[in-house]
């Protein structure tokens, strides 16, 4: 009899988990609280515009083709892809660049910069090319239960190289010195939710995917990647229950035997082999497990380093700006200062950075005729509190008014269209711990085996998957957690 697998949340993690499970023969079952798949990744359509809710940075391309080819299949069976040139544009107090997509004209950007910066920033990424070689095809793909995992010859003899005692803002200070090149080799690794001073030197790897990998875009958005995989899922057979609200697991002899899900008003029984939290964990272990099957104390997660909260807003606009680009950055504010309200005094910034995407720049179909998609992004400090309407329109104003300074064009007389999402929606929507955004920064102390486990150590057939366990955070790593956990549910499986 096929064993049957309750998935709980339908993001990324969740998606990947439940179509290897299906791949493997078993019975599967997805709960999703929202009316649709995707989780953060959700979409948003209203007045004629059409927005990513989340994720907007489509990275290591070749990730989403080892997913899909697992499955015997390709990303262009599913959609379109279109590499970004520039990449992306970052605003800065003095200037303005465009980050090119071809690396020569990347190195004579560099040289213009700092000279002999072009030559360094080859060895740089030879260097970061070995990282993330290991790092992708090894290391992500290790479940974090025993150091046993790391007794591999390409690990132990490249412990050097990987660099992970060292810091990415020492690592890249021993190649450049102009302030430009190191905060634009810094930045990526914001998306694993931590300084560049508290981030592994391994994570230059981000460099090399940023660079050599490239910035993509998938035609329709990124939602266009969820609605692949669940369109894969249900050719696998996968099943999906939507506004269903996951309220309990029964436990029994130490095994999650049942799920209580909560539809329309009503509670629903689902009956389980094993469980897979494709949701917040912290959420799944407060609120749905008995106290004494908890593997992690609330002191042990508000100890946790979280990655950022964001501020978010949705906008559109009834005219298209001129020059403007599909990625912008604005660091034309102090990287440091904002970095330590975020991490260190957790306050909401005085002068933030932002990120704005304007995919209406590159697909004409998520805006009405001559109107602008933009999408704005601060990243904040998580378990930040008292997001209201004024606060956040105090942020909006903030950085609307700095994009019309930069960009020499109104924008706030021209907003038909405007939604926002902070804290508070994070909680509300996916039950995410402190409000948290990304999930668990990746700090060496949270690397690896010391993340929260992929396993539950108290409940025999209870996995985890997603970006508060192994590997990590991002879109990348939640696919391949969704591939690393189903190996562990199917280890458990032969192992009884």
């Amino acid at each position: 009899m096929k064993k049957k697998i309750i998935v709980i949340g339908s993001g990324f993690a969740g998606l990947s988990a439940a179509c290897f499970m299906a791949k493997a023969g078993c019975d599967v079952t997805v709960l999703e609280k929202q009316p649709t798949p995707g989780g953060r990744a959700r979409q948003l359509k209203a007045d004629g515009f059409t927005f990513d809710m989340g994720p907007s940075w489509y990275w290591m391309p070749d990730v989403f083709e080892h997913f899909f080819n697992a499955f015997g299949k390709k990303v262009s069976d599913y959609y379109t892809l279109h590499r970004l040139d520039p990449s992306y544009r970052i605003y800065e107090q003095e200037r303005t660049l465009d980050i090119p997509a071809g690396y020569q004209a990347l190195k004579d950007l560099f040289e213009q910069l700092e000279p002999g910066s072009g030559a360094r920033l080859d060895k740089f990424l030879d260097e970061a090319a070995y990282k993330y070689q290991v790092g992708i095809n090894k290391l992500v793909h290790k479940p974090g239960r025993s150091l046993n995992e790391f007794l591999d010859w390409d690990l132990l003899t490249g412990i050097f190289r990987l660099d992970v005692f060292n810091s990415v803002k020492s690592h890249v200070a021993k190649y450049f010195t102009h302030p430009s090149i190191r905060q634009l080799m810094e930045f990526p690794v914001l998306f694993l939710g931590a300084l560049p001073e508290k981030t592994p030197a391994l994570y230059s790897l981000m460099n090399y995917a940023d660079i050599k990998g490239g910035t993509w875009y998938p035609e329709g958005g990124m939602y266009s990647i969820v609605n692949a995989m669940y369109q894969l899922a249900l050719e696998l057979g996968v099943r999906f229950h939507f506004n269903h609200s996951v309220k309990e697991i029964i436990i029994e002899s130490s095994a999650a035997k049942k799920v209580i899900a909560e539809y329309d008003g009503k509670p629903l029984v689902y009956t389980a082999d094993a469980v897979i939290g494709g949701a917040d964990y912290h959420h799944i272990e407060s609120a749905l497990l008995p106290g004494e099957y908890r593997s992690y104390s609330e002191t042990y997660w508000n100890n946790r380093v979280m990655a950022p909260g964001c501020l978010i807003y949705y906008i559109g606009l009834n005219k298209r700006l001129n020059g403007i680009l599909h990625h912008s950055l604005f660091f034309d504010a102090s990287f440091e200062k904002h970095g330590r309200e975020i991490y260190v005094t957790k306050e909401w910034p005085s002068d933030p950075l932002f990120y704005v995407s304007a995919t209406s720049v590159t697909d004409h179909n998520v805006a009405p005729h001559g109107c602008e998609n933009l999408f704005f992004l601060i990243p904040v400090a998580a378990g930040l509190e008292n997001d209201d309407e004024a606060l956040r329109d105090h942020y909006f104003n903030k950085v609307v008014t700095r994009m019309e300074q930069r960009t020499g064009q109104s924008i706030r007389p021209h907003i038909i269209y405007k939604r926002t999402f902070a804290h508070s929606n994070f909680i509300e929507e996916y039950n995410a711990f402190k409000g948290n955004a990304y999930g668990l920064a990746n700090t060496l102390m949270q690397t690896a085996i010391l993340k929260p486990a992929c396993r539950s150590r108290k409940v025999k057939n209870l996995f985890y998957t997603g970006q508060l366990t192994v590997p990590g955070p991002g879109v990348p790593p939640s696919l391949i957690s969704g591939e690393v956990v189903a190996k562990q549910v199917l280890k458990s499986f032969k192992d009884r």
